[in-house]
C-alpha cells in the first residue's frame, strides 16, 4: 500500500485551544468515581518538556504563561487523560479523571499460540506507533510488557491497551518519551491506523559528540514535517521553506489563500476543499474535518480538524519533536 493510499489518523491532542489568563494555575486531581485524590498525576503541555506532578494530596501548581495557546493535559496511571482548555477560572480547579476499563473478549488460546500472536501484534503495533523510518529502528519501548492486545481472531481490528504510560527511548533523536495511550486501532484490511494519547519529552543527557549527531537527526526529522509546515504557514514562509500548496486543479496557493485571523489575531487554516502539500519530491494531503483549523507559531495545530495522507501521515512517534525544538 502506497503512502498516498494509506490513511492514518494521528490525534496527538484531544481538545481545542484557548488563551490563558492566569500565569499560574492551581488545582486538585480526583478519581471521577470514588472522588479520591490522585497523587503523582502528570500535568503538562502535550508535546513539550513543560509539566509538573500532583502531590500526595492530588494538588498541583503550574506556570502556563509560556504556553497559553495550547491545551493542558492531565494524565495518571490507570486513567484516561483529561484536557483543560479554559484557564480563565481564577479559582483552583477540581479535575476528575476517568478510570480506564478495558472489555476484552475471552478467547481460549494455547500458550504457544498466544505467544506467537503477541509477537506478531507487537511488531504491527511498533511499526504503526513508532513508524518504520531509520529513527524508528533506533527507538525502544522500555515496558513492552505493559502493552496488551485483543486476541479475537475474527476481529479485523487490532486494538492495543496500556494502563501504564508507554516509555520510549529514542536513541536517534536523543529523547526519553512518556506516552499516555488512550486508544490504538489498526484496521487489517485497509491498513489504516488510528491512535490517540498524550506525550511528554525529556532530553537525553549525552556527550557533546552525541549531541551533535542528535542535532543533525532532529533537523532532518523537522524539515518537511507537520510542525515545519505550520510554522512556515504562521510566518508566511511557505515558499522560502520549500513548501508548495495546491488545490484539486493544481493552482498554487499562498498563505493568504488558506489562512484567516480572528479579532484576537489567532490564526486558522481553512480552504473549501482538500489540499496537497509538496515538499522536495514528496507529497502529502490535508483532508479537512473542520472548516477552521487552529494553529500557532510553535507548530501546534488542532488535530481534530485534519486527516493526513501521504508522507506527513507516515511521521510517527519516532520522528516527532517537542514544540520547544528550533533549528540550531
Amino acid at each position: 500500500m502506497t503512502n498516498m493510499k494509506k490513511l492514518v489518523l494521528v490525534f496527538l491532542f484531544i481538545g481545542f485551544y484557548t488563551f490563558g489568563y492566569n500565569q499560574v494555575i492551581r488545582g486538585t486531581i480526583l478519581d471521577e468515581i470514588t472522588k479520591d485524590t490522585i497523587c503523582f498525576a502528570s500535568i503538562y503541555f502535550n508535546g513539550t518538556f513543560v509539566g509538573t506532578s500532583s502531590d500526595t494530596n492530588g494538588y498541583f501548581e503550574l506556570n502556563v504563561s509560556k504556553n497559553i495557546s495550547m491545551p493542558l493535559t492531565i494524565s495518571a496511571v490507570g486513567y484516561y487523560s483529561y484536557t483543560l482548555t479554559d484557564y480563565s477560572n481564577t479559582k483552583p480547579f477540581l479535575i476528575y479523571l476517568k478510570p480506564k476499563v478495558y472489555e476484552l473478549k475471552d478467547v481460549v488460546i494455547k500458550a504457544n499460540s498466544l505467544a506467537k500472536k503477541r509477537k506478531r501484534n507487537l511488531l504491527v503495533f511498533k511499526a504503526e506507533f513508532l513508524g518504520t523510518t531509520a529513527n524508528a529502528r533506533q527507538c525502544e519501548i522500555i515496558n513492552e510488557k505493559d502493552i496488551t492486545f485483543n486476541y479475537d481472531s475474527d476481529d479485523d481490528t487490532l486494538k492495543a491497551f496500556a494502563l501504564k504510560p508507554i516509555l520510549i527511548d529514542n536513541r536517534a533523536l536523543g529523547y526519553k518519551i512518556t506516552y499516555y495511550l488512550d486508544k490504538f486501532e489498526y484496521y487489517k484490511k485497509s491498513g489504516a491506523t488510528f491512535f490517540s494519547g498524550n506525550i511528554i519529552f525529556k532530553e537525553d543527557i549525552s556527550t557533546e559528540e552525541t549531541q551533535k549527531q542528535f542535532n543533525v537527526s532532529r533537523e532532518y526529522a523537522y524539515l518537511g514535517s507537520r510542525m515545519h509546515f505550520f510554522r512556515a504557514l504562521w510566518s508566511d514562509k511557505l515558499k522560502s521553506d520549500g513548501f508548495t500548496v495546491t488545490n484539486s486543479v493544481n493552482d498554487i496557493l499562498l498563505s493568504k489563500d488558506i489562512l484567516i485571523r480572528d479579532f484576537k489575531n489567532n490564526k486558522f487554516l481553512t480552504y473549501p476543499e482538500n489540499l496537497r502539500i509538496g515538499y522536495n519530491i514528496g507529497g502529502s494531503y490535508i483532508v479537512f474535518l473542520k472548516r477552521l483549523v487552529y494553529f500557532d507559531q510553535t507548530g501546534y495545530f488542532d488535530p481534530l480538524g485534519i486527516n493526513w495522507k501521504g508522507e506527513m501521515a507516515e511521521q510517527r512517534i519516532a520522528d516527532w519533536l517537542p514544540y520547544e525544538y528550533g533549528i540550531e
